[in-house]
């Protein structure tokens, strides 16, 4: 089965990311309001229609859209909080808490032992900073866990959107975010009634790549799975999407290699303009 890379010759040529912040060593990411080059993103309905991987049966025209958050928002923003509490190793302190983050999530869904992702975001951090041997206040605390309820959106977030509503596709978050810092993050970004809906992995006690968490997006907006695009910001979630049977891209907007787990996506490319031109060329590719 193959899979398709829009990339537009962008990906391999300096942008690999040194873990998920996609700062290489010694490379700042890029501050809030700077211009983009691969941006902004195509109308859907743009572009030539793509082939992906080859569906169980003939493929359906998408009619939804789910996104992981970080498709649109950058996780990297928490970085430039974390550097106003410790200026010396801020960087590494949120790589590990990201790495521990998921690690006590997944832990949590496999063992039953379900916390809301607010509360493993909070325990990752404690394990991080006493890793380190970094003294957080209560306050600086709150303010890093808050931090990812005030993510920057990436350039093409906003265009991108518009035009899919206007093209009448119904459009999610699915995200293991908990509604708690789910509701926040939309609403400071101004994009709270970008979505048909909000769907948090929390209705459903357990995190993605559970089948359980993708399910949800079946459930939620009334459609069958082949008629709903996923698109993943982590390779991990790329796969588990492709494994519950969404049509499956993955927007690697880091410029991170394929994980050893195949078949992982339907196709890859680094922005949502790749992603408009795999929705609307997914039936007829």
């Amino acid at each position: 089965m193959q899979r398709r890379d829009f990339s537009l010759g962008l990906l391999g040529t300096g942008v690999m990311a040194r873990g998920l912040w996609g700062c290489a060593p010694g490379a700042a990411a890029r501050p809030p309001g700077s211009s983009d080059p691969r941006a902004p993103a195509a109308p859907p309905g743009s572009g030539a229609p793509l082939a992906a991987g080859a569906p169980a049966g003939p493929r359906q025209p998408i009619r939804a859209i789910c996104f992981d958050l970080f498709t649109l928002f950058d996780p990297r923003s928490v970085v430039r909080v974390a550097e106003t509490l410790v200026p010396e190793g801020a960087a590494e302190l949120c790589e590990a808490w990201r790495v521990r983050q998921f690690e006590y999530a997944w832990l949590r869904a496999a063992a039953g032992t379900y916390l809301s992702f607010r509360d493993v975001t909070r325990d990752a951090l404690d394990y991080a900073a006493r890793a380190r041997r970094i003294e957080l206040s209560e306050a600086g605390r709150d303010a890093l866990v808050s931090a990812y309820s005030r993510l920057d959106v990436w350039p093409d977030t906003r265009a991108a959107l518009a035009a899919w509503r206007a093209a009448g596709l119904r459009l999610a978050p699915l995200a293991n975010y908990s509604p708690d810092m789910l509701d926040p993050l939309l609403e400071q970004a101004g994009l709270a009634e970008a979505f048909d809906a909000r769907i948090s992995t929390d209705a459903a006690r357990t995190f993605k790549p559970d089948p359980r968490a993708y399910a949800l997006g079946v459930s939620t907006l009334g459609l069958p799975r082949e008629q709903i695009a996923f698109a993943a910001f982590g390779g991990w979630d790329a796969a588990g999407a492709r494994w519950f049977g969404f049509p499956t891209f993955w927007v690697n907007r880091l410029g991170m290699p394929s994980e050893a787990l195949p078949p992982a996506y339907d196709a890859t490319g680094p922005t949502l303009t790749e992603l408009a031109v795999f929705v609307s060329g997914w039936a007829r590719a």
